[in-house]
């Protein structure tokens, strides 16, 4: 009997050295597979990180592009802005004069009108143009 309980002892001995053999693979195996995935994990984190810097590159050189370009438009709409006013100012001077012009003229066309070069008609129809441009 004592035979017996000792290869049954060695059969338990055998069946727990085997069931601790299988759980340390499982466990190695499972070490294994995370260590694998941290890795994984660290390369992927890796190349976010190098996409992120590469966008914000991008990013930054597309700015400065963008900024240039509005401060290149800013200079010629100004320099637009200025050569229309300086348009209208001229225009303003010429209207003045044109005016004075005009009204000299028409002194002059009631002289001949009086003096009997042109006649009332002839007066009425220059007095009338000139009205109408000023």
């Amino acid at each position: 009997m004592e035979k017996y309980k000792t290869k049954e002892m060695n059969l338990e001995n055998m069946a727990t050295k085997k069931k601790a053999g299988f759980i340390e693979k499982f466990l190695i195996k499972a070490d294994r597979a995370i260590d694998d995935g941290i890795k994984k994990a660290d390369k992927i984190l890796d190349d976010a990180v190098d996409f992120g810097g590469m966008a914000a590159g991008q990013a930054k050189k597309t700015s400065f592009e963008l900024r240039q370009k509005a401060e290149k438009e800013g200079e010629l709409l100004k320099k637009k802005g200025m050569a229309k006013l300086n348009e209208g100012v001229l225009a303003a001077k010429n209207v003045k004069t044109s005016v004075e012009q005009d009204l000299q003229t028409l002194e002059k066309l009631g002289k001949l009108k009086k003096s009997g070069i042109i006649t009332e008609k002839e007066f009425q129809e220059k007095k009338k143009k000139i009205l109408a441009r000023i």
